[in-house]
């Protein structure tokens, strides 16, 4: 019997989390689609490496879906068989609240399994395979994206304006270019003819300039301006670009491990080590926090409906989410070591999950499902209240 029940009760989780982390997925991915739009209309990025784009983003956007999926599955799953009076039922037959644990700490370790593959190692590459398509892409299109009559910055630290630009022929004319890349000295250069060329070799995209002049401020020691008939402009696309570093969010659990152990090392950078170490390690314990708060809401919110599941999961998340946050920020700035920093949210959300837990199985419902309701009912009985006149 209890084979024939654990059964039933993953399927009732698996096609609702199945569902959520499609829609979770798709609802992010719906963020980014301006700017996936600007790739494909104004950079002229083919679809292929559009696609490409989207799955290297993915793992970014499991690490968030995975446990919101689970925690809305469990929600809608646990509430409808309230709703329908089967876990009356199961009570009636002798199977207990703590009965039906075991197929949920199951899906819960699958969805544990799954988020820590992303944390682990799909998350590393789709971070480095993302920045290695986006210099692909400005060292392949470096001549054909810039835009006539537009300022460009999709070089790091230079602002380039065209009056004419020929693709074909990578050439450009009536020149202007701000470079910021010295903030000490910015720089302005104007030029009547330039020749466009990425130096595969060495990473570099250089502007052969032709006609024109250079005009610089010098920081408190005045003004000075440069004419010139020829000159290269170079322009690095990886060291000067903070993007193409390798940070915490690109290495894996052995070279945050390594760089950890580095002597000398700053402070801050230890910190943000150690705080992305285990923020890898707690996001993926979510799924069995998740478990917890999951089923006795679920069984407490039945006659809410769907919507009432999908919001609530939306909100514990959110709770989730803040909670992270704050102890990330009290991390960074010393005040709590970072493993605190980071646990935080799963030791606050296991103990509460422990307290609704014991509610359930004595069928008590807990204080604040009765808050907002008492709260909505006296501001109905206010506003009803009649004035007197005057």
């Amino acid at each position: 019997m209890k084979k024939t029940l654990y059964i039933y009760l993953c399927k009732e989780i698996s096609v609702p989390f199945l569902l959520g982390t499609a829609t979770f997925t798709g609802v992010l991915i719906m963020g980014r689609l301006l700017k996936i739009a600007d790739l494909v209309v104004a950079k002229g990025v083919p679809l292929t490496d559009i696609f490409r784009t989207i799955c290297y983003l993915l793992p970014g956007f499991g690490l968030v879906t995975i446990p919101m999926a689970f925690l809305l599955a469990l929600l809608l799953a646990f509430g409808r068989l309230s709703a329908d009076s089967e876990i009356t039922a199961m009570k009636s037959c002798g199977v207990g609240l703590t009965s039906l644990l075991p197929p949920v700490l199951g899906c819960a370790l699958l969805a544990y399994l799954a988020t820590t593959f992303v944390t682990v190692y799909a998350l590393p590459w789709g971070n480095t395979s993302f920045k290695k398509l986006i210099y692909e892409e400005i060292e392949t299109r470096a001549a054909t994206t810039i835009r006539e009559r537009v300022f460009n910055d999709d070089f790091p630290g230079v602002v380039l304006y065209a009056e004419r630009s020929d693709p074909e022929k990578h050439t450009l004319s009536g020149v202007l270019i701000y470079d910021e890349r010295d903030p000490a000295e910015p720089s302005t250069i104007f030029a009547e003819q330039g020749v466009v060329a990425a130096d595969t070799a060495t990473r570099v995209i250089r502007l052969q300039l032709k006609n024109g002049s250079i005009h610089r401020s010098l920081a408190n020691k005045g003004y000075r301006m440069l004419e010139f008939r020829d000159y290269d402009l170079s322009i690095n696309l990886l060291p000067t670009d903070r993007m193409m570093f390798t940070n915490e969010l690109d290495m894996t659990f052995k070279e945050l491990r390594n760089t950890m152990h580095l002597s000398h090392i700053d402070v801050r950078i230890l910190r943000d080590l150690q705080l992305e170490f285990h923020r890898r390690l707690s996001l993926p314990f979510a799924c069995f926090v998740f478990a917890l708060i999951g089923v006795p809401l679920g069984i407490q919110n039945e006659r809410s409906g769907k919507g009432a599941g999908f919001t609530m999961s939306i909100v514990v998340i959110l709770v989730y989410y803040v909670v992270l946050s704050a102890g990330r920020i009290l991390g960074e700035r010393g005040f709590v070591h970072p493993a605190a920093a980071v646990w935080l949210p799963n030791i606050l959300f296991f103990i509460a999950g422990i307290y609704l837990f014991l509610k359930a199985s004595r069928e008590e419902r807990p204080w604040f499902f009765d808050l907002v309701p008492a709260i909505i009912m006296r501001g109905r009985r206010i506003l009803d209240r009649p004035r007197s006149a005057p």
